[in-house]
């Protein structure tokens, strides 16, 4: 029974009507993106059964513009995102991951005031051994509305995001999203075909007790980083005074969802090994970086750093 429940359907509609002048098409783009993430789910969930396991490409050597060996289920989400949302009216044009320029709405659909960022399928590397992979999204206003988004229509300060979540298919299939008030996590309920309120305001806890990095780049790390993680691994018999837990999933989303649940910190430093920003900014960091009201002091709480 889902009697008082919140579908996400009501959740945006609810919040529409906090905002008079509202013209109904943020809360379209916002279901348009919630079928995506259940048709992905779906590609996740089935695997091996439909073949979307393996390397995309011919030869298994497709790669995307970070350079990073795509999976076929890498291209299918990506087309996913681009089909179910490219004709909802809402957007001016989509950039993802895995593409090297911006994705311009087809002539025959309306064209809108927003923007779609996205990372199809983060953590995919972990798809072929049955781990927790997911969706990073970040919605922006469109400088030009009803007009091709260019490039520079997409190179806006986090804080002008409308709004930003990731999903994550794990045991249960779940929705994180935040419009800069509060983040709010939805489970899909397959029985019914709809995701349903079940972690409202989430906060990440002021205590933590633990961290997740690659401890197998330890030689390459710049001294701030390789001295706070001797400080964590250290326990009570260091300077922090207490007992650390590593975690590593390699996939982002995986981590949010942990930190947001249970507190502690992500990190995927530069190193000497390769100096390049490790996560790409546009469809991964500034989505899971979003400032909420209800987040915004936790988020800078690094294990050990107090209450």
């Amino acid at each position: 029974m889902h009697h008082g429940r919140t579908t996400l359907t009501r959740y945006t509609i609810e919040q529409e009507h906090k905002h008079p002048g509202a013209s109904g098409e943020f809360s379209a783009l916002l279901n348009s993106l919630a079928t995506s993430i259940k048709i992905i789910s779906n590609q996740v969930n089935k695997g091996a059964l439909i073949g979307t396991l393996g390397n995309a490409g011919a030869d298994g050597a497709s790669v995307n513009v970070q350079g990073e060996v795509q999976k076929r289920l890498d291209v299918m989400s990506n087309d996913v995102m681009l089909q179910e949302d490219e004709w909802s009216g809402d957007l001016g044009g989509m950039a993802s991951e895995e593409m090297a320029g911006v994705y311009s709405i087809p002539d025959h659909c309306r064209r809108g005031k927003y923007l779609l960022v996205f990372d199809p399928l983060d953590g995919s590397s972990n798809i072929d051994v049955n781990m927790t992979v997911g969706t990073i999204f970040s919605i922006l206003r469109a400088p030009n509305p009803g007009s091709n988004a260019s490039i520079a229509d997409f190179l806006q300060p986090g804080t002008a995001q409308v709004c930003a979540g990731f999903a994550l298919y794990g045991p249960a299939t779940m929705l994180v999203l935040t419009t800069g008030d509060g983040v709010d996590g939805f489970t899909l309920d397959r029985d019914i075909g709809a995701f349903v309120l079940t972690n409202p305001r989430m906060r990440i806890p002021a205590d933590a007790h633990e961290f997740a990095i690659n401890a197998s780049n330890e030689r390459f790390w710049e001294p701030p980083v390789k001295r706070y993680m001797e400080e964590c691994l250290a326990g009570k018999t260091g300077s922090r005074g207490k007992d650390f837990n590593m975690r590593w999933i390699a996939s982002l989303v995986a981590e949010t969802f942990r930190i947001l649940t249970r507190g502690g910190i992500f990190l995927y430093p530069r190193d000497n090994k390769d100096p390049r920003c490790r996560v790409a900014c546009g469809c991964c960091t500034r989505p899971i970086l979003f400032p909420s009201s209800s987040n915004r002091l936790a988020a800078r709480r690094p294990p050990g750093a107090g209450g």
